[in-house]
């Protein structure tokens, strides 16, 4: 590799679901590519994040978590999404909880046998490990599961750690011109973004098993002087969820539209105007063909 050449490749970020991916790739462009909530299979989508120096150009695939229990069309979707990413990866990161370890990040340690880019193993969530001894033996640990080019403790949420991610990161990647512009930071639209912002707030707010079941679609997002306006469908599987969704008196969607689009206004920078409707579309999450319609790509 020639020195001080340009470098540019994808780093794709796998884990089981729920373990800090989106967090930790936020974290690293300093900006909200990715939404997050405290609830497994937040992310549902290959999302790009790009992070561009004077020197290289990281590309990160955000991708769902790889979980064992795929029993609808949307969740084998998801899978093949996560793995898809690894053909596409110079490096790869793969995630776990510096305290725990589970079944499906031994399923996502197998697939990873088939991987041939370099696999950095990141131990997520060290401020939660105390006395420090625990760490040490989870490190060791960690190293004997397989040979990986680097295993680093990492706090996503807190940067620690990350500074000797960001110094190990251009060396694992080819020399290339960068493939996006400089200030672009991910390859997302902005009604894509709209759509996922509204869920993450729906999500936040619903209890457990409604956030699984529904989605959100764009049908129309325009900018003139006066703003942004969207217009945009929740979508869920069944009757009684769309009152749950709505809320008493509409009060719930009045809640989260308020938040989501509080949160857009601030990302566009110019008032955002946000309407909402809740419509029952039957076992959506378990037909390809309606996946693909709501916007689902299938890999």
């Amino acid at each position: 590799m020639t020195k001080n050449a340009f470098r540019c490749g994808f780093i794709a970020v796998v884990g089981r679901p729920n373990v800090g991916k989106s967090t930790l790739i936020n974290t690293i462009l300093g900006s909200k590519v990715s939404i997050v909530t405290p609830k497994p299979q937040t992310t549902r989508h290959r999302i790009l994040g790009v992070d561009s120096h004077d020197d290289y150009q990281a590309i990160y695939i955000d991708t769902p978590g790889i979980h064992r229990q795929a029993n609808k069309a949307m969740n084998r979707l998801m899978n093949r999404t996560a793995a898809n990413a690894l053909i596409d990866a110079d490096l790869v990161l793969f995630m776990t909880e510096a305290n725990r370890w589970t079944p499906e990040d031994e399923d996502v340690l197998k697939r990873l046998e088939s991987v041939n880019a370099p696999v950095v193993a990141l131990l997520n969530k060290i401020d939660r490990v105390h006395p420090k001894e625990i760490l040490l033996a989870a490190l060791a640990t960690m190293s004997e599961r397989r040979k990986f080019a680097e295993v680093i403790p990492i706090s996503a949420r807190r940067r620690d750690g990350l500074a000797a991610l960001d110094e190990l990161v251009p060396g694992y990647l080819p020399e290339s011109e960068p493939l996006f512009p400089e200030d672009m930071v991910t390859d997302r639209s902005k009604d894509f973004r709209a759509a996922e912002v509204v869920r993450e707030k729906l999500t936040l707010a619903l209890r457990q098993e409604i956030p699984y079941g529904l989605t959100v679609q764009i049908e129309r997002f325009e900018t003139d002087e006066n703003g942004v306006a969207i217009h945009a469908v929740i979508w869920v599987e069944k009757d009684s969820q769309k009152g749950i969704v709505v809320g008493k008196g509409g009060g719930l969607l009045k809640k989260i539209g308020r938040a989501a689009r509080l949160e857009l206004k601030d990302e566009y920078g110019v008032p955002v105007h946000l309407e909402m409707w809740v419509k029952v579309k039957d076992n959506w999450a378990d037909s390809e063909r309606d996946l693909l319609r709501l916007g689902y790509e299938s890999p």
